[in-house]
């Protein structure tokens, strides 16, 4: 069974091939271009290298969130896009968990935490293979809360350990604290694409859904009664209005 992983939940767009349990190849890219610009591109360059066309793979496995909502949307419009014509299964995969499989070999418990502004973070904590406290947007206090509850050494992982490693060290103590290496802590396709071939051969067939654990920003600003529906900002140059430009050349890619 051929594999394809795609991710751009977070800061990095990333993809990797896994073939029957054996990782084939992986790219990490961090480049300040949006997703839309390198993941397409990226999938095409990685198929390439493995000497594979898209009719060799078997599955795709895209980040199914929490995390970026245009990243999100990003990689599965491109993952189902590659799928479609094809016939190719799809399975998504929480993003949370997809960070806990880097170091799930480890007998501490895990906790995934990422970014999720306006002072709150996504979350979940894992125990090996176990997930012990579930997914859910809440504030950095309350992670905090419960993971100072736990006994021993913890795990921190994802953009909001980094974040919020000070507060971390200062309310679980510095010798009860682990952060991973900058290889390790944050999102990887490989851990995504394994984990969507042994959630595969294990029977598991749910339709593909973005989870995003919260609602968009604007539409919590709608139902605040902050933005209406068509919000007409300032506009200085009264002769643009209605023009377009377009800032991406329309390319084909051989897949």
């Amino acid at each position: 069974m051929i594999s394809l992983g795609i991710d751009a939940s977070g800061q990095v767009a990333a993809v990797a091939i896994v073939r029957d349990s054996e990782l084939l190849a992986e790219f990490h890219l961090k480049l300040g271009q949006t997703h839309s610009e390198t993941l397409l591109p990226a999938c095409v360059s990685l198929l390439k290298q493995c000497g594979l066309s898209m009719e060799e793979i078997d599955l795709i496995g895209i980040s199914k969130g929490p995390g970026s909502f245009t990243g999100l949307r990003i990689a599965a419009a491109t993952g189902k896009g590659l799928a479609l014509s094809r016939q190719i299964p799809v399975l998504g995969i929480s993003t949370l968990e997809m960070i806990k499989e880097n170091l799930s070999f480890m007998p501490e418990p895990i906790h995934v935490l990422l970014d999720a502004r306006r002072g709150q973070v996504y979350t979940a904590s894992y125990q090996g293979r176990q997930c012990i406290n579930k997914e859910r947007a809440c504030s950095l206090e309350e992670l905090l809360d419960y993971a100072s509850n736990l006994p021993g050494k913890q795990i921190f992982m994802g953009d909001g350990a980094v974040r919020f490693k000070e507060d971390i060290l200062r309310t679980i103590g510095a010798e009860n604290v682990i952060f991973p290496n900058a290889g390790s802590i944050l999102q990887r396709a490989s851990s995504l694409a394994f984990l969507t071939e042994e959630k595969w051969l294990s029977g598991e067939r749910e339709a593909f859904r973005l989870e995003y654990l919260r609602k968009p920003q604007a539409e919590r600003q709608k139902e605040a009664g902050e933005l209406r529906d068509f919000q007409v900002i300032e506009e200085k140059d009264t002769e643009a209005i209605g023009k377009t430009e377009d800032r991406l050349s329309a390319k084909n890619y051989p897949i």
